[in-house]
């Protein structure tokens, strides 16, 4: 609900700080004033911080910049929460704080406590936070979009709505897998023949993760194979041929060992040192005759891991993927064959559930349906009841529930609620919104908002010439009812109507002071003496008689 109002240089407004109570205490706030005082601009202003079109013009006269910024109360469960978490606005507080500025130029600037905004986003929240109900507006109830969850909402309808929501849901994902699976399945048939083939070449090929790496270093060793012979031959040769390394160093270890016994210790380490020399010239000699049997050039082998490697390649390039993805490719593919052996039992099956979740979903809001057209007779019953006090009797209130076609079928049902009015008898009901007369108009409004208050999302509901062109009983009427309403939301009312105001919680007075050379307008909330004066002018006009001042004791009576 909303808490506080401040207005800065805003048309004849050069500063004002509006509060409102809050909680149970909200009750109902008039706003009165004398024709021409700018009630009007009150309202102009708090639409402007709720993200209405930004002018120029409404900066006033001298001044560089407009500013208003309406504050409300958030609860933790509403709806706004959730759109400001979506824009990436972490809001903690309690208080949500919507400002708008505009400059002398038109240009104006967006602020949702105080972080800047887009004018966008502060338009949905105050849809959300209150409803302007005048002559001009088109949301609230002039919006048809909004009269299906008003229905559900006065006719209690939410766990029907959370059934239909979860059918739907659940049709939706049955059919996605569905249309999945039939995609791959006309892919798959589309390119039956190619995968066949290409299955059958891959497992003929048999490509392993490794092979390119494996085979490219075995042949650069087998073309270098007859080289590093000849290498090893030639070392094996100095080792063991005539006086080779082994031969020199077999003799010169027999020479020492003979002897070592007879130089009193001073060959040992002579002799050990021989006997490691001879120990690894023989195992060098050992690895090198294992290397040359190794490296005994094979010209056939080289041609199988040669023609091995362009196939390979040429299937990598063929499939447009490396050596190393052939395996995975060709399981992948197998894969594919394999859904298209047994894809017409599972694309059966999807069939069947998703033809299950419709019948489910169908019938789910089928039966929403019903509830919704039993919840609309008896809206239409108490609406009806509203309008005779309201000098309404000759209008019909009509709640429209029509079948959507499946295209339009959404999480929230297939049926379309629209509430239409017929202002005379025998004219066929039409939308709302035209209605001609703008009195009659809010009127009506009123009527319907006092039967559907309980289900309202917004907390604050500003009604403006809801009065126009009544007076006496109706007007008292007018007074009751919004009364009523304000039972349960906020209600600021802009009236001329002095039994409206004798039935407000709380009173305004809009007065227009004007100089030789500049006009202004100030708001002054009026006390028990203040408020009988006012209702005493409204009721006389420029001059205040002591009746008018009875009058209006006898209205302020009344009220208590």
């Amino acid at each position: 609900m909303l808490v506080s109002l401040s207005i800065r240089d805003f048309v004849l407004i050069e500063k004002l700080d509006l509060t409102f109570a809050r909680g149970p205490d909200r009750g109902l706030g008039a706003l009165t004033g004398e024709t021409g005082a700018g009630k009007s601009i009150l309202i102009d202003a708090l639409g402007l911080a709720l993200g209405a079109r930004a002018e120029s013009s409404t900066v006033r006269r001298g001044a560089t910049q407009a500013s208003v910024a309406a504050a409300f109360d958030l609860p933790r469960a509403h709806a706004a929460r959730d759109t400001l978490a979506e824009q990436g606005f972490d809001i903690e507080e309690d208080v949500l704080t919507l400002r708008r500025t505009v400059g002398a130029d038109g240009r104006s600037r967006a602020f949702v406590n105080d972080q800047p905004a887009s004018v966008g986003l502060l338009r949905r929240l105050g849809e959300m936070l209150v409803e302007i109900q005048g002559q001009m507006e088109q949301h609230g109830l002039l919006d048809v979009a909004t009269h299906r969850a008003a229905l559900d909402a006065f006719a209690g309808l939410e766990r029907q709505a959370q059934a239909v929501r979860a059918a739907w849901r659940e049709w939706r994902a049955a059919e996605q897998a569905r249309g999945e699976a039939e995609a791959t399945a006309v892919a798959a048939r589309r390119d039956e023949d190619f995968l066949r083939h290409a299955v059958k070449e891959l497992e003929t090929l048999a490509p392993k993760a490794d092979d390119e790496a494996r085979l490219a270093a075995e042949r650069q060793l087998l073309r270098a194979g007859s080289a590093i012979g000849e290498a090893v031959a030639q070392a094996l040769g100095e080792l063991e041929q005539g006086r080779g390394a082994v031969a020199i160093l077999r003799a010169a270890h027999r020479l020492v060992e003979r002897n070592a016994d007879k130089a009193a210790g001073r060959l040992d380490s002579s002799l050990a040192a021989l006997d490691r020399a001879l120990s690894e010239t023989t195992e060098a000699q050992a690895q090198l005759e294992t290397a040359r049997d190794a490296l005994e050039f094979d010209p056939n082998r080289l041609e199988k891991i040669e023609e091995r490697l362009f196939a390979l390649r040429a299937a990598a390039r063929k499939h447009n993927v490396t050596v190393d993805d052939l395996a995975p490719l060709a399981e992948k593919m197998a894969a594919q064959l394999g859904a298209l052996d047994d894809g017409e039992a599972s694309l059966r099956k999807l069939e069947a559930t998703a033809k299950a979740a419709r019948a489910a979903y169908v019938a789910t809001a089928e039966a929403q349906a019903a509830a919704r057209r039993k919840g609309a007779a008896r809206l239409d019953k108490v609406v009806a009841a509203e309008l005779g006090p309201l000098k309404l009797e000759k209008a019909k209130f009509v709640t429209e529930i029509t079948a959507l076609p499946e295209e339009d079928w959404s999480e929230a049902g297939t049926s379309h609620v629209q509430f239409t009015v017929a202002t005379n008898p025998g004219t066929p009901p039409a939308p709302i919104a035209r209605i001609a007369s703008g009195g009659e108009l809010s009127r009506f409004l009123l009527a319907v908002k006092v039967c559907l208050a309980k289900g309202s999302e917004a907390a604050t509901i500003v009604f403006d010439e809801v009065d126009s062109g009544i007076g006496g009983a109706t007007a008292a009427a007018v007074g009751e009812r919004l009364k009523r309403l304000a039972r349960e939301v906020q209600v600021l009312v802009v009236t001329h109507s002095p039994q409206v105001a004798a039935v407000a919680d709380r009173h305004w007075l809009i007065r227009k002071t004007t100089t030789k050379n500049a006009a202004s307008t100030d708001v002054l909330a009026l006390d028990a003496k203040g408020r009988r004066e006012e209702i005493a002018r409204m009721l006389a006009g420029a001059e205040v008689t002591a009746e008018a001042r009875a009058a209006a004791d006898r209205l302020l009576a009344a009220a208590r």
